[in-house]
């Protein structure tokens, strides 16, 4: 990816080129988020309503590095009319959502489910606004958001991925409830929007829509003790709480030049969070710094600590963030093969992954767009998992997964497509992950292209 020349006539061009960049770093996880809802309004929905999916996703869920192997149910909530209750069920049976509420910087509040603070038991949380002091309800579970928007990202998880276990998984998902507490007496129904059929998106618009959405959501949330430094870092490139938003030609000029070069920068970055990987010897990683991995949980509230840098490179590739990362799921993601070379979507590999993965829910492995971070566009499904129907297992119990434009002869269910057109990168996923896991007693293999 090339840098711009950009070439300011005075310091005070150059000024805002520096604090763009510097904007885009800070702002990434708010903009993913406000994307989200700028999709939402496309589709016709709203805040405090909740969307999913009738059906596992395709390519035209454009967002960054989504699960195509459970059922997506997930409300957007604003408390600016006051505290708003999510009600959760209980787990019954197979069935259980896998989850979190984050507030608009995409921090999670809590992590919902068994995994959760309800223990699969269900409960009524009740989001915040910020700086909210009346007393809390009883019955209630208390989410203080840090911002007035957010939402929760609820996984309905699926046994065998067969056209009944699908709408087991919706018809559970859907008693999920939102509704305000103003209304708690006689709650409204609520509102779910399918987007099955519908082009969903919160890709990074490297233009500058990046410091369009980033307006907004600075004109609607509140500034954060931590980042009260930023007020004036924004205002010199034209973004000031209670004004518009207003660039003309050159400094759009200018904020694009910025834009780019930031892409550019989070690029180089985002290589090196593969370092040091999760197993010794392979390229398989945690796709997050280990700063914001201490960092998240603690709402970035650790002395002396506060990784804006590699924040961005997160969020600029995913979307939300656990609680209580590696008790509900765990991710590993990986960019190059054995020989360290950039998968090519025209080249056929192989991931080999032992007998006896030690979840208790199930594992999955996703191709995704190398350059967007979102599922492959054309393709005809995205991923393998434990759960897909027809998946060949090898006589000791171990799985081969392919990945390529071409499935080799025989090993058509347990293919991933790849565009030959592009580079590519794959997500694993570990839902329910066990003490094997973590002490790396059972171990993933190596991705490994085929001749």
């Amino acid at each position: 990816m090339k840098t711009t020349v950009f070439k300011p006539v005075d310091f005070e061009e150059q000024l805002i080129y520096n604090r763009a960049i510097e904007a885009v770093i800070w702002g990434m996880p708010a903009v993913n988020s406000e994307l989200f809802h700028e999709s939402l309004l496309k589709a016709k929905g709203d805040y405090n309503q909740i969307v999913y999916w009738s059906g596992l996703i395709s390519s035209k869920n454009q967002t960054l590095t989504p699960n195509p192997d459970v059922i997506y149910i997930n409300p957007f909530y604003d408390t600016r009319q006051g505290p708003v209750v999510l009600e959760i069920p209980a787990a019954e049976g197979v069935s259980s959502l896998t989850g979190s509420l984050d507030d608009g910087w995409q921090t999670a509040i809590e992590d919902i489910g068994p995994a959760g603070v309800d223990k699969g038991k269900g409960g009524k949380y009740l989001i915040l606004p910020p700086n909210y002091k009346d007393a809390i309800p009883l019955g209630y579970i208390s989410m203080p958001s840090s911002t007035y928007t957010g939402y929760a990202i609820l996984r309905s998880n699926l046994t065998d991925a067969s056209a009944n276990d699908i709408k087991r998984a919706i018809d559970y998902g859907k008693k999920v409830k939102i509704y305000p507490l103003s209304e708690a007496d006689n709650p409204p129904a609520t509102t779910f929007v399918d987007l099955i059929d519908v082009s969903f998106s919160n890709t990074i618009p490297y233009n500058i829509h990046f410091f369009e959405i980033l307006n907004q959501f600075v004109q609607r949330e509140p500034w954060l003790t931590r980042d009260m430094a930023m007020i004036d870092q924004l205002k010199s490139i034209g973004i000031e709480k209670g004004k518009t938003f207003q660039a003309d030609a050159r400094r759009q000029e200018i904020l694009n030049a910025a834009i780019k070069d930031a892409h550019s920068w989070i690029d180089k970055k985002y290589e090196k969070i593969f370092t040091p990987p999760f197993y010794e010897g392979t390229n398989w990683a945690l796709p997050a710094s280990a700063d914001v991995v201490k960092s998240l949980p603690t709402n970035y509230t650790i002395p002396n600590l506060y990784p804006v840098d590699e924040r961005a490179i997160s969020y600029s590739m995913a979307y939300f963030s656990a609680k209580h990362l590696g008790t509900g799921q765990f991710y590993l993601m990986s960019i190059k093969d054995n020989k360290k070379e950039s998968f090519d979507g025209s080249k056929l590999y192989k991931l080999h992954l032992p007998a006896k993965v030690p979840v208790k829910l199930y594992w999955s492995v996703t191709a995704y767009d190398r350059e967007t971070h979102a599922l492959i566009l054309g393709m005809k499904y995205s991923s393998r998992a434990s759960t897909s129907p027809g998946l060949q297992k090898n006589s000791d119990g171990s799985v081969d997964i392919y990945f390529g434009a071409k499935a080799p002869a025989g090993k058509e269910s347990n293919w991933v497509p790849t565009d030959p057109k592009r580079k590519f990168e794959l997500l694993a996923r570990f839902y329910g992950p066990e003490k094997g896991f973590f002490d790396k007693t059972w171990k993933m293999g190596d991705v490994e292209e085929v001749n």
